[in-house]
């Protein structure tokens, strides 16, 4: 395995932070912290860079609030400061990692996503059926409890360290790491592992990927699965048989507990005929057409309702026409509109 070394010098030029502080405020840019952090920008990287340079650089507190979309999520997130930082830090790390993933690992990656996540889903079905026959093709759909919560702080520490050999960065990656509050899991009567990774970090989403690249790894290589596709904690395989499958579900139990201290959601791992439909990010793709999940279109109609502006309301209706487009929706565009267009007349 290639090892990288003198990477910290990277991490730390003024190009680089200054590339980093720059995709930080996209989106962003006249929010007032971010207005504070421009006035001087060249001056507060100056500061940011000596911070790093001399290893003074501390993470700032978190802002934690809650969101409520598909499910309750817990984010924090980092000030400012600290964002120009997990950036200049992905920059560097992330082609590292990326290189060695999987081509079916979908999320937070450059030219994936949703969407070719489920183009190719489109195709496993199509190839499964064609091998095996319609109707004898099956799920074995898995998710992680508490996913981002249960990330073991050694175990991801010890897997960035197989390939980034420069103390230095290994010294930023650990204050990043243990930057927010973790729980203490007790795993045997004598010893007890840190946990958590805060959802709303850049480098969070980086660090989860190159966490369960280890069971992508194992599930490709060591067991031989061609039909497997994840994306984050959201993962399943295709199969013909369904005792082969119930199998399956029990070694990747046994897997993610041995070697990651992870668990199977236990209300949210199935197994059921592709014929059914597969629910997976949003959808529920069959082999000839996909449709948009009923959970899925009423949080669309809840958020709506919600927007008090004009322009809230056009961003939100955009961003779910790209999602809803990909689905054969097009009796239920006009029913959503006719049914949305009596609420915006009272906004």
């Amino acid at each position: 395995m290639k090892t990288y070394k003198n990477l910290y010098e990277d991490v730390c030029s003024f190009e680089n932070l200054y590339g980093a502080y720059l995709k930080a405020r996209k989106c962003k840019r006249y929010k007032e912290y971010v207005l504070d952090f421009s006035w001087d920008v060249e001056g507060e990287i100056m500061k940011l860079q000596d911070d790093l340079m001399n290893k003074a650089y501390k993470h700032g507190e978190y802002y934690q609030f809650t969101l409520y979309d598909a499910k309750k999520r817990e984010i924090k997130a980092a000030p400012f400061r600290d964002r120009v930082v997990h950036h200049a830090l992905c920059t560097v790390l992330e082609p590292i990692f990326d290189r060695g993933f999987i081509y079916d690992s979908y999320a937070c990656r450059k030219g994936k996503g949703t969407h070719k996540a489920i183009k190719r889903l489109d195709k496993f079905i199509q190839s499964a059926e064609e091998c095996w026959g319609e109707g004898n093709v099956y799920c074995l759909k898995c998710d992680i409890s508490k996913y981002f919560d249960s990330i073991d702080h050694q175990v991801l520490f010890d897997l960035i360290r197989r390939k980034v050999r420069d103390v230095n960065v290994l010294w930023l990656v650990e204050k990043i790491i243990k930057s927010s509050f973790s729980r203490r899991v007790h795993y045997d009567l004598f010893n007890f592992c840190e946990t958590g990774i805060p959802i709303g970090n850049l480098t969070s989403q980086l660090f989860a990927n190159l966490y369960l690249n280890e069971l992508d790894q194992f599930v490709k290589h060591d067991l031989g699965e061609k039909y497997y596709i994840r994306y984050m904690d959201d993962f399943l395989i295709l199969g013909n048989e369904k005792r082969r499958l119930h199998e399956l579900e029990g070694i990747l139990r046994e897997f993610l507990r041995r070697e990651l201290r992870l668990e199977l959601h236990k209300k949210k791992v199935a197994l059921y005929p592709v014929e059914k439909g597969i629910s997976f990010l949003g959808y529920k793709v069959f082999r000839h057409y996909k449709l948009i999940r009923k959970s899925t279109i009423l949080r669309f109609v809840k958020n709506i309702k919600e927007k008090t502006n004009s322009s809230g309301i056009t961003d939100s209706v955009r961003s779910w026409l790209s999602f809803a487009n990909y689905a054969n929706i097009f009796s239920l565009r006009h029913q959503l509109f006719e049914l949305l267009a009596l609420d915006l007349l009272a906004i």
